[in-house]
């Protein structure tokens, strides 16, 4: 009897919803975990070029935590678009300004191959720089992360 390839189709893919707490979570290894969640390669039934990961929820973005001195050091460069208009911003300047958020959802996208496939996964990501959230209506099952807080 010959064992025949699977291969994962659209209707076959069930998108779970989960919510994580970032409050002390240092923030590569967190962006490292939601990577694999929203590309689905927890699953069994992982298909690299399918959209089967799950959709995650990240709360308390503001409050992530960076190792070493990247806090104070480490700058992110910018550019507006105008000539001679590189602008710079220290990762302390980014998580108490306006859109915490945007540092973790840019690390993650960052862990996923470019192409038409990352911006459809990308759209799976849920993340709020407080602790409150629109999805609750969804009922995520929330998912540990305790192994990858810092050490207090």
């Amino acid at each position: 009897m010959q064992q025949k390839t699977f291969v994962l189709k659209q209707r076959d893919i069930k998108k779970d919803w989960h919510i994580i707490d970032a409050e002390s979570v240092v923030l590569g290894r967190l962006a490292t975990r939601i990577a694999t969640i929203l590309r689905g390669k927890h699953k069994v039934s992982y298909s690299p070029n399918m959209d089967c990961g799950d959709k995650v929820i990240v709360i308390n973005a503001r409050k992530i935590f960076l190792t070493g001195k990247k806090y104070h050091d480490d700058v992110m460069y910018y550019h507006t678009g105008y000539p001679g208009s590189v602008k710079a911003r220290t990762m302390r300047d980014r998580l108490e300004g306006k859109r915490p958020e945007d540092v973790l959802r840019r690390c993650v996208e960052h862990m996923i191959p470019k192409g038409p496939l990352r911006e459809r996964q990308m759209r799976s990501l849920y993340v709020y720089a407080d602790a409150d959230h629109a999805q609750s209506a969804q009922k995520p099952k929330v998912l540990d992360v305790s192994e990858i807080k810092r050490e207090q």
